[in-house]
């Protein structure tokens, strides 16, 4: 990991390490890691010390943090870069988590040249070399609706997981639904495979066809990649199911052969 020397992250860990009671009650909030491999959860454990070594989560309004929330936003922002490395997430240094839903005074212009102002409540926004935000009672409420047995009753929402995509796109600019990639996986195949399914994602989400994933997905293509991988890393069986060859993609991304 070139984020730190070999001595450093060795320190580092054994510092800062995350007492087991609060690692348990974290998993616990997290019931789609309940069948994860031990070794994985492990190194997943190490990565969450070093990520919460090197970022800030503050919070927003008043609104005080917990070690538990903490070690919970932690851990799943370190899902997408466990095989990857925490390098990915270089450039920024904030999480800004509020209690609930949170509204920004973005601003964006159509076609026509009009200006528009969104007031729209938001669970989570990544910003082009700035903070992640988040809100508490969203996510929370998100990994509940998501219990193992529950997994076919409603699409996979992570609003963590997904955040933190939108700042893998973003390490090549704007998010636009590719981000870098391994040379295994060439721009070319991932464009066709990502266009040919979103088309089809959104066809069918306008026919009115429940897939099972959030139907967000058809917002745009850097949304598509974020729900996507939202539904790989919470619900993956749903994914293989409805777009094999974006599951294989993502399988070659993130690093997750099995």
């Amino acid at each position: 990991m070139r984020f730190f020397s070999r001595w450093r992250r060795a320190r580092m860990l054994q510092r800062n390490a995350i007492p087991e009671a609060l690692w348990k009650e974290a998993l616990a909030a997290l019931p789609f890691l309940a069948d994860w491999p031990r070794s994985e959860l492990n190194a997943l454990r190490e990565m969450s010390v070093l990520f919460l070594c090197e970022k800030n989560i503050i919070g927003a309004q008043g609104f005080v943090v917990t070690p538990f929330q903490r070690v919970v936003v932690a851990i799943q922002a370190c899902i997408p870069v466990l095989k990857l490395g925490l390098e990915w997430y270089e450039g920024f240094k904030t999480i800004i988590l509020y209690s609930h839903e949170f509204i920004t005074n973005a601003e964006w212009e159509d076609e026509d040249g009009v200006i528009h102002c969104e007031e729209e409540p938001l669970m989570g926004e990544t910003m082009l070399g700035g903070p992640v935000v988040l809100s508490w009672a969203d996510l929370m409420d998100a990994d509940r609706k998501h219990e193992p047995k529950r997994e076919a009753l409603k699409p996979p929402i992570n609003p963590v997981i997904h955040e933190f995509v939108h700042k893998l796109d973003m390490k090549n600019g704007e998010a636009n639904g590719c981000p870098p990639l391994p040379p295994e996986l060439p721009t070319k195949r991932w464009q066709q495979i990502m266009g040919a399914a979103y088309a089809d994602f959104c066809r069918r989400t306008d026919a009115g066809e429940d897939l099972g994933i959030d139907p967000y997905a058809a917002e745009e293509p850097s949304e598509f990649f974020a729900v996507l991988s939202e539904t790989f890393f919470v619900a993956p069986k749903r994914l293989r199911e409805a777009y094999p060859k974006v599951y294989e993609c993502f399988q070659l991304f993130y690093g997750f052969k099995a």
